[in-house]
């Protein structure tokens, strides 16, 4: 299916820009008019899978980001946030609940949170080339707006 509208970011691996990630994903979902709940499920979602890049892909260095979104004509949203860090050594063990390599102040909950406010995660991983997480999400299509 081709998309109705795409747009792509570059940033780098820097704790300000999660929020700069955020808040991108959000505007351009509210081209689907979503409720104040759907937006900030895909921003929980975006701040996960960003936070995840800046802390465990480049754990001693900076890096980039990339996030790619793409809108489709049934109204759902397909969010790529890609890096080029270590990798995941073992993305079945990484997406358990409580699982984390950050130490005692990460919660292991990063992948558990996607999956709960998505309708898809799909986690693509080589280590030493990076991660590449896809979310997607279907829109509610709202009544008289």
């Amino acid at each position: 299916m081709k998309p109705v509208n795409e747009a792509k970011l570059t940033f780098l691996s820097r704790s300000a820009n999660e929020g700069f990630a955020r808040t991108a994903a959000a505007c351009f979902a509210a081209q689907l008019d979503p409720t104040l709940d759907e937006v900030n499920d895909i921003k929980t979602a975006v701040s996960e899978a960003v936070t995840n890049c800046i802390v465990h892909a480049y754990p001693d260095r900076l890096g980039t980001v990339t996030l790619r979104l793409r809108l489709f004509e049934d109204n759902t949203l397909e969010i790529v946030i890609k890096d080029s860090g270590v990798g995941i050594p073992d993305v079945e063990e990484a997406r358990k609940p409580l699982f984390t390599t950050g130490g005692a102040d990460r919660s292991g909950m990063g992948f558990t949170i996607m999956e709960s406010f998505m309708d898809t995660l799909k986690v693509r991983s080589i280590q030493g080339k990076g991660t590449t997480v896809t979310l997607r999400r279907r829109v509610s299509r709202r009544l008289g707006g």
